[in-house]
């Protein structure tokens, strides 16, 4: 932990508090003044905004996957927990480059609407494409977390529920929904992490027009040279992700005590 995580965390808040100069280095709060300049500001908000609808689309087709996974009445529960886990052990890159063949011009998805006579699309390097890479590449990850939650219910609880008189949506709402709410914010945490930092799924669906946070960062690491301004964009985004997962604790913690209520 001290190695693989302490030390290259001090690593990035050393380049991130500090400039170069002819005698060495100074501390200065130079690199983090630059990054709330108009042009990265944007950067950031298109940024946030993908990551946000990614994860609320995550969450919208993840929630009744898992649950309908969690049901007793699904016999072929662990055939569809293979199809959401298999694609995983494949490489990242290959999954997105997947996309490309099927989006372009010429590819599948219009090869098949031109068969049935339909007009074709062009979703490639835009950001429905950007998102739909995200979606693909993070579902499993909203998935795996909440089926863990609800696979663990006592179903007596929810059996007594309805013997006491609510119908199947008070049963949802005041019994599962918040028994389920850790799953809920741990998926929800690991698919907003990755989508508000990810830049390869945006430099090839995206087509390079649409510059991420994650794009940014690289950038500044690997062409441009400028570790502490890279850094200093990693910080913000470090304490952007604890605001959020701490926001999420909280609203996780005041349903638990309306649900005990």
């Amino acid at each position: 932990m001290v190695l693989f995580t302490v030390v290259p965390m001090l690593l990035v808040l050393y380049y991130a508090f500090t400039v170069p100069t002819e005698g060495g280095t100074t501390w200065s709060l130079e690199n983090f003044t630059r990054f709330f300049q108009p042009i990265y500001l944007r950067v950031f908000i298109r940024s946030l905004n993908l990551a946000v609808i990614s994860t609320l689309i995550c969450l919208l087709l993840g929630y009744p996957a898992a649950m309908i996974m969690a049901g007793n009445a699904f016999k072929r529960k662990h055939v569809i927990m293979l199809l959401f886990v298999v694609p995983m052990w494949m490489n990242f890159l290959l999954r997105t480059y997947a996309w490309l063949t099927i989006l372009e011009r010429n590819g599948f998805l219009n090869s098949l609407l031109t068969f049935f006579s339909l007009p074709r699309v062009n979703i490639l390097y835009t950001n429905g494409a950007v998102v739909l890479g995200m979606v693909y590449n993070f579902l499993p990850f909203m998935v795996l977390p909440i089926y863990s939650v609800l696979s663990k219910i006592d179903k007596g609880v929810v059996e007594a529920a309805g013997d006491l008189g609510a119908n199947p949506f008070q049963v949802f709402i005041k019994v599962i929904l918040p028994l389920s709410l850790p799953g809920v914010v741990s998926g929800i945490t690991m698919v907003f992490m990755p989508a508000m930092t990810t830049f390869v799924i945006s430099r090839l669906l995206g087509g390079g027009q649409f510059t991420l946070i994650g794009n940014l960062i690289e950038q500044q690491f690997l062409v441009v040279g400028d570790w502490g301004f890279g850094s200093a964009i990693s910080v913000v985004m470090i304490v952007v992700i604890l605001l959020s997962m701490a926001v999420m604790s909280f609203f996780e913690g005041e349903e638990k005590d309306v649900a005990l209520w």
